[in-house]
């Protein structure tokens, strides 16, 4: 059966003791998947065409070939890329307000009527092709809140005096009642009445593993029940749960960056506006004075060429495109111009710990036959692997992982049976074994068993007696070592018990990634600050894993909104944060970032959509490499629009103050663009990308720690 399936499509028994269901797969954590294609948008087909039609008419126009060959095709460019922003400009004009856009049409219209087709024609393309990508960077970002509220379920069963009523969520309320049976999503945010089950809230915690759930326990809206049932007490309107907060916090922290974009706009407004009045003086001062009408004109035009910004365009454009792309053939994926350069300006990284800094999914770190079970390591890992081969629980399937590393073989299980929150049982070679966790309740039931045992020995023999309390002590002492185990690896441990007796341990954690401590100290050399750990997994884990990579400053036990609070501190301190993360918990905090990095392959839809930039192959040190590319690219673009500012001028102050004959305007004006374009596509070079400087070695100098 689909995962799909069987989750919308099949019913399930209401009763609190319903049979285990498959354990959902990791598709299923993040919100289903919403995506805009790239050809849905007009704007992405226009600049496609006008692209196409530009790159058409090149060979033609620089081969000589006749006018009637190649002018058609500059004409579909023109109309293709540019008949929108005109009709854009228009309705601005008509609003009183002149923007850039409606410039670099008149620009373009002017290039062509004084015979610079394939000017005006490279400056539509351009133009139209900036269009579609904010235009597909504003639907992708609506697909991936759309997707978000999806996470909430549409309907929640309500237990009520009569029985149970399937409702819209919208329509619960504080102090309602709800069944949520395996494998559902919860309804709302809620605390456990009765039933006991493992929940997976990936999405709002960033925990790499199932939480058991008790009652009393906290509930999340939009997480995944387990294998079994509970019955949970609704304690937030479904419109002040945390997923629907999460919706929130990204549009908010999306909407901060709108003053930015104003004062660009104040900018071209200003820019437009002076160079068409610039333009008119030109054309109308020598006519006042005599000048004929032919020479005014001719010298008004030659003005909007060369005080046209397609050098200041390709000023930026290139380094920033160029550093995109070489990041891109590394696995970093940069989604915009803006982007880049925002990459390069960060001066304080704060990073996610589960499936950022570690691997997001548990293995086996320690195998530890108990003294006297006459199991090797080998053997116990077999036996335990065993018993869970059935089960589809993580921490199964990292055992049964473990052992198929080793090649062991193993065993045929019968009479397979988990219980939720407690562990499985199984008989293997006719024996029966238990692999469970030490607080279990299945453990607790078995150490009161054997007290029971040691109390009616005592009325019975002194001898029994004393070796009853003898095996009573070495119990204890093991589950003490047990526990220091815990706090010492940092990670889950597992009791394998034969026949109800300890046979040893297995200790599970989350891997910190290989690169995750040299990615750590690079950011350190780029910043001049370590990074800060902001997770919302338990302090303990969160420590371990900020020892293994160095990383001093440690915020653990974080909801959503305490990520995005953390990074406002951190800005509201006069730092330009950038955030790495990858589940839906991180994605607000990815929107309020200065800039945000989302890691691919376990990243959730939401998480890749609110980012800035996203690894595509979860690699760690190409963060600081991208930094570092960011800081070049910005370089470049300086330099270029210095000299794009050196040409405009002279260009500018040559026609005014003295004859700038039309060619060599022209000439003047192309070369700028030029030399500035090659310059900037000098980051396409395999040295821009310095994978491994400033990194490997701690800020102490020391060597990178493992766990």
């Amino acid at each position: 059966m689909s995962l799909h399936a069987f989750l919308y499509g099949v019913r399930v028994s209401s009763t609190l003791d319903s049979p285990p269901v498959p354990a959902l797969d990791a598709s299923a954590r993040t919100a289903p998947r919403r995506r805009t294609r790239v050809l849905a948008l007009p704007e992405a087909r226009w600049a496609l065409l006008a692209t196409a039609a530009l790159l058409s008419a090149l060979p033609l126009h620089f081969a000589d070939a006749p006018g009637w060959t190649y002018g058609p095709l500059y004409a579909i460019a023109y109309l293709a890329g540019g008949w929108e922003p005109l009709l854009a400009g228009l309705r601005a004009l008509r609003g009183k307000t002149l923007d850039v856009d409606l410039l670099m049409i008149v620009a373009a219209l002017v290039a062509a009527a004084i015979g610079q087709v394939l000017d005006g024609a490279l400056l539509i393309v351009i133009f139209a092709t900036s269009g579609a990508l904010e235009a597909l960077a504003t639907a992708r970002t609506a697909d991936s809140v759309r997707g978000l509220l999806d996470l909430a379920p549409a309907t929640a069963t309500r237990v009520t005096a009569d029985g149970e009523e399937s409702v819209p969520v919208s329509r619960l309320c504080v102090g309602d009642e709800l069944l949520i049976r395996p494998g559902e999503r919860i309804g709302a945010d809620g605390r456990v009445l009765d039933g006991t089950s493992e929940a997976d809230q990936a999405t709002i915690t960033g925990e790499p593993l199932p939480v058991l759930k008790t009652p009393g326990d906290e509930v999340f809206a939009g997480t995944l029940n387990g294998t079994g049932a509970l019955r949970v007490r609704v304690e937030r309107d479904p419109t002040d749960s945390v997923i629907a907060r999460i919706v929130t916090l990204v549009e908010e922290a999306s909407r901060t960056k709108a003053p930015t974009q104003l004062f660009i706009e104040k900018i071209e407004q200003r820019y437009a506006v002076g160079v068409v009045a610039a333009t008119l003086t030109v054309f109308a001062v020598p006519l006042a004075f005599g000048a004929d009408l032919t020479g005014a004109l001719l010298r008004a035009m030659t003005f909007m060429i060369v005080a046209s910004p397609c050098a200041v365009v390709l000023a930026t454009m290139p380094p920033l495109l160029s550093a995109i792309a070489t990041a891109g053939r590394h696995g970093l994926l940069v989604k915009s111009a803006l982007a880049m350069e925002r990459l390069g300006e960060i001066d304080t990284a704060a990073l996610d710990k589960t499936g950022t800094l570690t691997e997001g999914a548990p293995e086996v770190m320690a195998v530890r036959p108990a003294t006297g079970s006459g199991l090797d390591e080998n053997a116990l890992l077999a036996l335990a692997a065993a018993a869970e081969h059935p089960s589809e629980h993580p921490l199964a399937r990292a055992i049964v992982a473990a052992a198929r590393t080793r090649d062991l073989r193993l065993a045929p299980a019968r009479d397979f049976a988990a219980k939720p929150g407690h562990g499985v049982t199984a008989t293997v070679d006719g024996r029966v074994v238990t692999v469970g966790r030490p607080d279990s309740g299945l453990d607790m039931d078995m150490a009161t068993d054997t007290d029971t045992d040691a109390d009616t020995h005592t009325h019975t023999d002194t001898d029994t007696d004393t070796d009853t309390d003898t095996d009573t002590d070495t119990d204890t002492d093991t589950d003490t070592d047990t526990d220091t185990d815990t706090d010492v690896e940092g990670g889950t441990v597992v009791r394998v018990e034969r026949d109800g007796a300890l046979v040893g341990t297995l200790v599970l954690a989350d891997r910190p990634r290989a690169d995750a401590a040299e990615t750590a100290a690079g950011l350190t050399a780029l910043t001049g600050t370590s990074p800060v750990l902001l997770t919302g997994d338990n302090p303990r884990a969160a420590a371990q894993v900020a020892t293994a990579t160095g990383i001093t400053d440690v915020r653990a036990s974080l909801l959503p909104e305490d990520k995005v609070t953390a990074v406002r501190e951190l800005q509201r301190a006069g730092r330009k944060v950038l955030f790495v993360g990858d589940g839906v918990n991180d994605a607000p905090a990815l929107a309020a970032a200065h800039s945000g990095i989302a890691m691919g392959r376990a990243g959730s839809d939401l998480a890749l959509e609110t980012a800035d930039a996203v690894v595509v192959r979860d690699e760690l040190a190409a963060i600081p490499a991208v930094v570092r590319l960011s800081r070049a690219a910005r370089r470049l673009v300086v330099q270029n629009l210095l000299v794009a500012g050196t040409f405009i001028t002279v260009l500018v102050l040559w026609d005014l103050l003295g004859h700038l004959p039309l060619p060599l305007g022209v000439a003047g004006h192309e070369g700028s663009t030029v030399l500035v374009g090659l310059n900037g596509l000098r980051l396409l070079r395999e040295s821009a990308w310095r994978l491994r400087e400033s990194a490997g070695r701690r800020p102490d100098g020391g060597r990178p720690r493992a766990l």
